[in-house]
C-alpha cells in the first residue's frame, strides 16, 4: 500500500506549545501500521518516518504494550492490535445504533412532539450522538456532542442500571456532578434509583440535569445484551404530566426491545 507523502513523513513540528510531540511521533507510527494494511518491520518504519531505530523500536513496544499494535516474534513484524480493533468496532457499532434508531426517532417525535435523543457512555458522562428536535418554541438544550453526567439524567441512568456490577460501580465511583438542586449525589438513593430502572426498563429524571425539564430514557442492548445506548424523549415538565411520561416510558421500551433485536439482542427480561 502506497503511504501518501505528506502522511508517511514526520509533519513539522506544531506551533501549539502544548502539543506533546513523543506522542504526536507514537500516533505517526500507529498510522503508518494501520495504512500499511498488513505486517511491517521495524526497519520499514523507521526508514518511512525518518525516526531513528532505537526510537521507532520503543515506539512500537509501547503501542504493543498498549494493545494497539501487535508483535509477531516469528516475523518480527508489527500489525494492528486488539484496542484499535475494539475501538473500530465500537465506532461502527455506534454508527449501527444511530442508523436503526433514526426512523424511530422520528416516529417517536411526531407521536410525542418533544425531542428524542440518542446517547452512547462516556467515562462517567453520557454523549448525545443525534437527536430529533420537536417542533416548538421551548426545548430541551442539549445538542449532538454535548456530554453530561451519567447520574443526572434519565440517559445514564438507563445505561447505568444495566451495566456489569464492577463496570456500574466504577462510574459511581467518579465524582457526582450537581447539574441543578434537584441532582441526585446520594450514591445509596441513585443505587435505589437504578434497581427501580432495572424493574420498569425505563429511567426517569425531574430537572435533576436542566432546571424544569423532565426525560424519560431507556437501554438499547448490542448482541452481547450489553447497554451500547440509551433513548430518551425530554420535555419541559409542565408538558409532561405522569400518565404521558408512564406512556412514554412504555413506548420508548417497546422501540428500544426493537433495535436491540436488530443489533441482535433479544430484549431483556422486564418484571412489573
Amino acid at each position: 500500500m502506497t503511504i501518501p507523502k505528506g502522511t508517511a513523513a514526520m509533519a513539522k513540528k506544531s506551533d501549539n506549545p502544548y502539543v506533546v510531540q513523543p506522542v504526536m511521533k507514537a500516533l505517526k507510527v500507529l498510522e503508518l501500521v494501520a495504512r500499511h494494511g498488513h505486517e511491517i518491520a521495524l526497519t520499514a518504519v523507521s526508514k518511512e518516518l525518518r525516526i531513528p531505530k532505537t526510537t521507532t523500536f520503543r515506539y512500537l513496544q509501547t503501542l504493543t504494550a498498549a494493545g494497539f499494535l501487535d508483535h509477531n516474534r516469528t516475523t518480527d513484524r508489527y500489525n494492528l492490535g486488539p484496542q484499535l480493533r475494539a475501538i473500530a468496532r465500537a465506532d461502527a457499532s455506534v454508527s449501527k445504533v444511530r442508523e436503526l434508531a433514526r426512523p424511530a426517532m422520528i416516529e417517536l417525535m411526531h407521536e410525542f412532539n418533544e425531542t428524542v435523543n440518542l446517547a452512547v457512555k462516556g467515562n462517567g458522562t453520557i454523549v448525545y450522538i443525534d437527536l430529533v428536535e420537536a417542533n416548538r418554541s421551548l426545548r430541551m438544550q442539549a445538542r449532538i456532542g454535548d456530554s453530561h453526567p451519567m447520574h443526572s439524567t434519565a440517559l445514564g441512568k438507563a445505561i447505568l442500571a444495566f451495566l456489569p456490577e464492577a463496570e456500574r460501580q466504577r462510574q459511581l465511583d467518579l465524582p457526582l456532578t450537581e447539574r441543578t438542586g434537584r441532582t441526585l449525589l446520594e450514591r445509596e438513593e441513585i443505587a435505589r434509583q437504578l434497581r427501580q430502572v432495572k424493574r420498569v426498563g425505563y429511567a426517569t429524571e425531574l430537572g435533576e440535569n436542566e432546571d424544569g425539564a423532565m426525560c424519560i430514557g431507556v437501554p438499547v442492548f448490542d448482541e452481547d445484551g450489553y447497554p451500547v445506548a440509551a433513548l430518551s424523549i425530554s420535555a419541559p415538565l409542565m408538558r409532561m404530566p405522569h400518565s404521558l411520561a408512564a406512556k412514554a416510558g412504555v413506548r420508548l421500551r417497546e422501540v428500544a426491545a426493537g433495535i436491540s433485536t436488530r443489533l441482535g439482542s433479544p430484549p431483556p427480561p422486564v418484571a412489573g
